[in-house]
C-alpha cells in the first residue's frame, strides 16, 4: 500500500512542487489539498491520509492549531509533517510541541522531500534540525527537568533517548548499540511510556527542553 499524503499549504505553487515531487514515487500517493488549516479536518475524515504535509502560516488557521484539532478531534490522527520556509521560526517549534512528528524545509531537495514522507509515515525517525534543537533549549522549565527527573530512565534507555535525539531511526539506534532491532523497539516504547510522551518528537522535545541533551 502506497503512503498516502494530504497537502496543506495555502500557497499554490507549493502545493504544485509537492505533488509532483512525491507522485513521481511509487509508493506514495497525494489524496488531496488544501489551502487553511480549517480544511484539514474534513478532509482527514473523508481521505484518511497516512501523513499531512502542513504549513505552519496560513490566513485562517495556522498550522499549529490545526495540528492540535487534528490530535484532539481524531482518535487515530495521521502523522502531521512540518512544511516551512525557516528553520529558525518558533511557528515551527510551537507545532513540533503540539504534536507533529516531523520538519521540512520548502527548499529541501526532491530525495529529502521524500525521505521526510517516508521516515514520517513509518513513525521511526524525526527530523529535528538544530536551530530548532536550540529552540527547544531555550524554551527549558523547571517541570521539564522534574519529569525528566521522575521518569527514571536506565542507562540504556538514556542512551536510546540521546540517540533519538541525534535523529537516528530504530535501525540506526540498533546498529549504533549492537543490538537488535526488536531490542530498540522495547527500550523506545519504554521511553515514550515513562515520559508520557505520545510519540518519539514529544519524547525528544522533553528531552531538550529538560536539559537532558544540550543542542549542539
Amino acid at each position: 500500500m502506497p503512503v498516502t499524503v494530504l497537502l496543506v499549504d495555502d500557497e499554490p505553487l507549493v502545493r504544485a512542487g509537492l505533488r509532483a515531487v512525491l507522485e513521481a514515487q511509487p509508493d506514495i500517493e497525494v489524496v488531496g489539498e488544501a489551502a487553511d488549516g480549517a480544511a484539514v479536518i474534513p478532509l482527514v475524515r473523508q481521505l484518511r491520509p497516512d501523513v499531512v504535509a502542513m504549513d505552519v502560516r496560513m490566513p485562517l488557521m495556522d498550522g499549529i492549531e490545526a495540528t492540535r484539532t487534528l490530535l484532539r478531534t481524531l482518535p487515530e490522527p495521521p502523522k502531521v509533517l512540518v512544511v516551512t520556509t525557516f528553520e529558525n521560526d518558533e511557528y515551527v517549534y510551537d507545532a513540533l510541541r503540539a504534536g507533529a512528528d516531523g520538519f521540512l524545509l520548502k527548499r529541501a531537495k526532491p530525495a529529502e522531500i521524500v525521505h521526510a514522507v517516508r521516515l514520517v509515515a513509518e513513525g521511526e525517525s524525526l527530523l529535528f534540525p538544530a536551530a530548532v534543537r536550540s529552540l527547544a533549549a531555550e524554551y527549558g522549565n523547571k517541570r521539564a527537568r522534574e519529569a525528566m527527573d521522575r521518569a527514571a530512565l536506565t542507562e540504556r534507555e538514556a542512551s536510546v533517548l540521546r540517540l533519538m535525539a541525534r535523529g537516528l531511526s530504530n535501525a540506526e539506534i540498533a546498529a549504533e548499540l549492537v543490538v537488535g532491532s526488536e531490542t530498540v523497539k522495547s527500550h523506545v516504547s519504554a521511553v515514550l511510556a515513562k515520559l508520557g510522551a505520545r510519540d518519539r518528537t514529544q519524547a525528544v522535545i522533553a528531552a531538550y527542553e529538560s536539559g537532558f541533551v544540550a543542542p549542539r
